[in-house]
């Protein structure tokens, strides 16, 4: 087994130590830290997205695997950034207005930070115009919004309507959460639905194909 299969597998297994312990023995190997991410642990995130999809693990084992990338892209960042190695894309993500969940939005940020996105998490009880704002200064191609609550499906609608409204540059809006369906993003004319996070980074990988 090559030293990034280990690292894929330490990854997959949410071994943090040993994550770390490839990724730096693939680094002393000569291997670009670039090629790391792209064939160690985008691949090891996108096999726990389809495990998690497919009710063969849950979020503590998620968590974990997260846990693991991070160790691993600790020590890779830096030579990322010295490289001049950038994400392609951005994904901007929050709760909306009046909702103060935010399991599963981070669990989405974690999994579109493993696809190799570039994600700007605005938190939780987010209101439209933070939104605005932060499109305008971050200029990403997904605009993520989670929602919790029924009672904040109102906030969903008005910061869509928001968003397309305030003559920013053009996005992608994504939606999800427990009471939250395809129709219902039909309905509000977002871009995209996700019923789980592994769900979520395929739904953004091909809205942002579709720019």
């Amino acid at each position: 087994m090559t030293t990034l299969e280990q690292l894929s597998q330490a990854i997959g297994n949410g071994k943090a130590k040993d994550a770390k312990v490839f990724a730096q023995r693939a680094l002393d190997e000569g291997t670009a830290p670039g090629d790391i991410v792209d064939q160690a642990l985008v691949p090891a995130m996108a096999a726990v997205g389809e495990k998690f999809k497919n009710n063969e693990i849950f979020v503590p084992e998620m968590l974990v695997a997260a846990r693991a990338m991070k160790e691993a892209m600790l020590l890779l960042e830096p030579r990322l950034v010295a490289a001049g190695i950038t994400p392609k894309f951005t994904a901007l993500i929050g709760t909306v207005q009046g909702d103060l969940h935010d399991i599963g939005k981070n669990l989405v940020g974690v999994m579109l930070k493993g696809a190799n996105f570039k994600v700007v998490d605005l938190g939780t009880n987010v209101p439209a115009a933070k939104f605005v704002a932060a499109i305008n200064e971050h200029r990403p191609q997904i605009v993520g919004l989670s929602a919790l609550l029924t009672t904040t499906m109102p906030a969903m609608v008005e910061t869509v309507r928001t968003i397309r409204a305030s003559g920013c540059p053009p996005v992608k809006i994504m939606i999800g959460g427990a009471p939250i369906s395809q129709q219902f993003a039909d309905e509000i004319g977002a871009d995209g639905f996700a019923p789980d996070a592994g769900s979520a980074v395929d739904r953004a990988r091909e809205l942002v194909g579709a720019i």
